[in-house]
């Protein structure tokens, strides 16, 4: 049986999770804004804890160090002069210590001069 391009990405990248780091869940430019969407994907509830928090921190490190430190343009030239946006795409909305940690990230993207928005898609919600 043939492999697919996205079975094939997985087997060598991963899923694309927040529990991957080392990948850039999806780029994508919103039509309306004109931004640039830099999406992670949390498919969890949140009730992982200080691991759960870790895992997001370091990925929301590696986007901006891949949009600060001009990857992302010199990989899409188009991209250059747009506002970039770390997106979180959550299984729920945060709350309680997941709320508290997702204001501070916003916070600390902020001063980087990147956009950080959190975007509840529960249809993706896994256990």
């Amino acid at each position: 049986m043939k492999q697919t391009a996205r079975e094939l990405w997985i087997a060598e990248f991963g899923e694309p999770s927040v529990e991957n780091p080392s990948v850039v869940d999806l780029i994508e430019l919103d039509p309306a804004s004109g931004h640039v969407m830099l999406v992670m994907i949390e498919r969890r509830k949140w009730n992982r804890g200080p691991q759960q928090f870790r895992q997001i921190e370091e990925k929301i490190n590696r986007y901006m160090g891949y949009a600060l430190d001009g990857h992302l343009t010199s990989q899409y030239p188009e991209y250059e002069g747009k506002v970039v946006q770390i997106r979180l795409n959550c299984a729920q909305a945060p709350c309680g210590e997941a709320e508290a940690f997702v204001i501070a990230a916003e916070r600390a993207i902020r001063t980087r001069g990147l956009e950080f928005v959190v975007n509840v898609m529960p249809t993706h919600a896994s256990h």
